[in-house]
């Protein structure tokens, strides 16, 4: 029998709101994080998207100028996050060998990467700063947190693009079940809303054009939708071994039951229309958590509000759930805090968790005309969940065809 794993700490930076409490209140209420950006680039470059959900709380008032100034926004972000999760987890003492990380992004130092570019072109290579190479690394943020709690058990930092999150609670999970770890901080950051990624999602018809409105552009499942909003932030979520929580009295909030990740194999970018990969997914998570479909009663959906990305997820939640899908409460958060790629599957997990917990539901806002070809069961207003034991999924899926599920019960 498997190690049982659950979570003891749980910490955020998001579009709305700079710490768990406040990202939690929000999502009940139905808080859009999407602004115009006040940045002179965006006239600038003439980008044809001007909005963005940025974290509500600037990582600059939370960190000292000295970390902030030796670290990319995304590990900024990732430091924030891990600093509240390890706080709230209530730990004090760890073997240091028995603690490991695995800390996601989908993108990485991008703004530290373009900025060094910038100065090595307009101004020599003298001028590139000698901490370009770790800040901009794709591992900066699962190093930075290993640094900061002394984790010696590894540092591991999985890559999948939007999936990358939610993967790294399946590492978190499998090295605490092999017994390579009792402690694991996991989560997901990213920093990308700079004028290259925009422009470039822009190009590729990724992002909503309602430069017009941008409190209402995320709108999953609607007839409407047309694309998604870029956001940024990170969450964490300390992982512990059952045992270990329980020898030292500690508050749970849930337990990681089980995870699961496939591959369409299909498209570098559209998922698979037939929602195959994601429907293995699925299965697999739920076979691994030991949990039946009729188990579940909520999912926190990888939603993003693309034309094409809703409906495959849809039909891949008919073929797993089959008629019970009908009974399961989906909220797509990312209509409220936007699409934070590879810190998105961490920020949902954390909801997942609160959900299973406070037996609510988060909101999906601006659904005004569901369409027809998506007749989920969809949370618009305040929602409880059932009493008794409860099962509630993550999705997250990701360019390149990643696929990746994690499963939440009650403790």
């Amino acid at each position: 029998m498997p190690r049982k794993v659950v979570i003891t700490g749980l910490g955020a930076t998001t579009p709305i709101g700079g710490d768990v409490p406040t990202m939690w209140a929000n999502a009940l209420k139905g808080v859009s994080g999407a602004h115009t950006i006040e940045a002179d680039w965006v006239q600038k470059y003439e980008l044809p998207v001007t909005f963005a959900a940025q974290v509500s709380t600037p990582a600059s008032e939370v960190l000292t100028r000295v970390e902030a100034k030796r670290m990319d926004p995304s590990t900024q972000f990732a430091v924030v996050a891990s600093r509240e999760a390890w706080r709230d987890s209530g730990i004090e003492e760890v073997d240091p060998d028995r603690l490991a990380v695995a800390f996601a992004t989908g993108i990485g130092g991008v703004w530290t990467l373009l900025d060094a570019w910038d100065t090595l072109r307009d101004k020599g290579p003298r001028r590139v700063l000698p901490m370009t190479v770790p800040m901009l690394m794709p591992n900066g943020p699962a190093a930075a947190v290993s640094l900061d709690i002394g984790a010696r058990a590894g540092a591991h930092t999985p890559v999948s693009a939007c999936a990358s999150g939610t993967e790294a609670l399946q590492q978190g999970l499998e090295l605490i079940r092999s017994g390579k770890a009792d402690v694991v901080m996991c989560g997901g950051a990213e920093a990308a809303i700079h004028p290259m990624p925009m422009a470039a999602f822009a190009s590729m018809q990724a992002l909503s054009r309602r430069n017009d409105d941008p409190e209402h552009a995320s709108r999953p499942y609607d007839l409407n939708r047309d694309g998604f909003v870029m956001g940024e932030g990170a969450g964490a979520l300390v992982l512990e071994a059952e045992e270990h929580a329980l020898a030292r009295g500690a508050r749970i909030y849930g337990e990681l039951a089980g995870t699961s990740v496939t591959a369409d194999a299909y498209h570098i970018t559209a998922p698979d229309p037939g929602g195959l990969g994601a429907t293995r997914a699925l299965k697999a998570a739920l076979f691994d958590a030991r949990a039946l479909p009729s188990d579940v009663v909520h999912v926190n959906a990888h939603a993003t509000s693309t034309p094409v990305g809703d409906k495959p997820e849809y039909i891949a939640l008919k073929e797993a759930f089959g008629s019970h899908v009908d009974n399961v409460a989906v909220s797509a958060t990312k209509s409220q805090t936007g699409h934070l790629l590879g810190a998105s599957g961490a920020i949902e997990a954390v909801m997942t968790v609160l959900a299973v917990y406070d037996r609510s539901a988060p909101m999906t806002i601006n659904l005004e005309n569901q369409d027809p070809e998506i007749p989920l069961d969809v949370v618009t207003s305040e929602r409880k969940l059932p009493g008794g034991d409860i099962v509630a999924l993550s999705n997250s899926f990701g360019f390149g065809g990643h696929n990746a599920v994690v499963v939440i019960r009650n403790v």
